[in-house]
């Protein structure tokens, strides 16, 4: 499948509530430059947003993507509250892709999409 639209297919694109649009312009762009940096390094490798947000790169504090935890932190506890911040990171993630000018392909990983560069 490819995050383009198709005339058979059409991918789906949620939007992300409680979240500013100054806010939801700045995650974008540090989305944005994740993949690109990724595609210039690894153009033909598998990633997904836990490349970007998990792992080692886990801290968002100081990041655009902190406001995605700081609105479910209110109500949710912190594990709670970070899954359901990856779910919006994934939907803005999705965004990304859909307006990015190259294609890209999208599979089913382990509990999360992932996603390359078509050459």
């Amino acid at each position: 499948m490819t995050i383009k639209s198709t005339p058979n297919q059409t991918p789906r694109i949620y939007r992300v509530r409680n979240i500013t649009q100054q806010e939801e312009e700045r995650i974008l762009d540090f989305l944005q430059g994740a993949v690109y940096l990724w595609c210039k390094d690894r153009p033909a490798d598998w990633f997904g947003l836990r490349d970007f947000m998990g792992g080692a790169n886990k801290n968002w504090h100081g990041t655009a993507l902190q406001g995605l935890y700081d609105r479910h932190a209110v109500t949710m506890s912190p594990a709670d509250s970070s899954r359901r911040a990856a779910i919006d990171g994934g939907r803005l993630l999705k965004r990304v892709l859909h307006a990015d000018a190259r294609e890209f392909e999208a599979r089913k990983g382990y509990r999360t999409a992932e996603y390359r560069m078509l050459p």
